[in-house]
């Protein structure tokens, strides 16, 4: 039995960071109906983060709504909101991203749904919270990675702003909301009172970067600096980030200059002491160009045995012909109820040895509704 089977979630969220929450809930054993308009449904089912479409639908759409049920119902309808009432009475977990004030003007806030349901646990993710000056502003995860400094942190000193290649800020803050509910949850089982638990992913954005924040603060208000070149951590000396070798690229993370220089046979860094901080762009500049004249598997040999932090750096081809990566038997392949089949990744968490895979794919809108009908409102 998993965590949280017998639980039921209501969620109302779309795009990415409410259904990424839902997703590490259901894979923990909830069950997760998800509340779609009709007709379109979810806009993240034709949001379409690349050309590839599943089934006829976005590919991101797939990744994120599996192992859940679909039940369409248009909420400025009575006759449908009185159904969705029904649902909600029965719900331990109620949860959504709209932007503040829509959940009000429906009639379904918190405090609306307490009356129907005093222990629910409410959950949901904004933007921006209830920042006066950005509360109407979208909450998309490459605004917020600009608008919380972000983007002041990947690349080299010269790039400008670089943003993270993937929609890192949505992810930061369903994580959170799930990890709020989960807490919520546990309460709710000493003292049956319900929660509302609430997430901006403007704090995540804020919180993710609380190392470097921390040492804003207490450095006397000095910015970030990047290094010139092969940058991978604004706050880390040399030769921290990765460097191009003659067939690939190479990782070094933290280690002591004098003892590469040794390694290496770089007579250029033996004039180098232990990391000075000030000289990284210099010795950063030297080990780049040192090592190109050999390929990553001659560094790697040489680097291993001697207990440096270093890793090869691979792409996706490569990764996924890794040993390493085959033995965590990471991908699971799920089937949607019209037989439709695809691969993805399954949850992270294991409990107990046992993974937490499921074979139910994403629903397809309003799949669930008759059933739902029948086993929760007695229709």
């Amino acid at each position: 039995m998993r965590p949280l089977e017998d639980y039921l979630i209501i969620d109302f969220s779309q795009f990415l960071s409410g259904p990424s929450a839902s997703l590490k809930l259901a894979d923990l054993g909830a069950r997760v109906i998800k509340i779609e308009k009709p007709i379109t449904g979810d806009i993240c089912r034709t949001l379409y983060c690349s050309d590839l479409i599943m089934n006829e639908e976005s590919s991101i759409f797939h990744t994120i709504n599996r192992n859940k049920e679909s039940f369409a119902a248009d909420l400025k309808n009575a006759e449908d909101l009185k159904l969705i009432k029904a649902l909600l009475a029965k719900a331990d977990v109620v949860m959504h991203n709209f932007r503040p004030g829509v959940m009000e003007r429906i009639g379904l806030s918190y405090e609306d749904v307490k009356t129907i349901n005093p222990q629910v646990v409410y959950a949901e993710i904004s933007g921006y919270g209830n920042h006066p000056d950005l509360i109407k502003h979208p909450g998309q995860d490459l605004l917020l990675q600009s608008l919380t400094a972000l983007t002041w942190l990947t690349g080299n000193k010269n790039d400008g702003p670089v943003a993270m290649g993937l929609s890192i800020v949505d992810m930061l803050a369903g994580a959170h909301l799930a990890q709020g509910i989960l807490a919520a949850l546990y309460r709710k089982t000493i003292n049956n009172s319900g929660a509302l638990v609430q997430v901006s992913m403007l704090e995540s954005a804020i919180d993710f970067q609380f190392e470097t924040i921390t040492t804003y603060f207490n450095d006397g208000g000095e910015l970030p600096v990047r290094t010139k070149s092969n940058n991978a951590h604004a706050y880390l000396g040399a030769p921290y980030g990765i460097y191009k070798t003659s067939d690939g690229f190479l990782a070094l993370a933290m280690g002591s200059i004098p003892v590469l220089a040794d390694l290496l046979k770089c007579d250029a860094l033996l004039k180098y002491p232990e990391n000075t901080f000030e000289l990284r762009n210099e010795i950063k500049k030297i080990l780049a160009a040192h090592l190109k004249t050999q390929n990553t598997a001659y560094w790697l040999a040489i680097l291993e045995p001697a207990d440096i932090w270093c890793a090869k750096v691979l792409n996706y081809q490569e990764l996924f012909e890794e040993e390493g990566f085959k033995v965590l038997d990471f991908i699971q392949k799920v089937t949607m109820g019209d037989g439709y089949s695809y691969e993805t990744t399954r949850c992270p968490i294991k409990i107990d040895g046992e993974l937490l895979i499921s074979s139910k794919g994403s629903p397809k809108l309003g799949e669930h509704n008759a059933k739902i009908l029948e086993e929760l409102i007695n229709i």
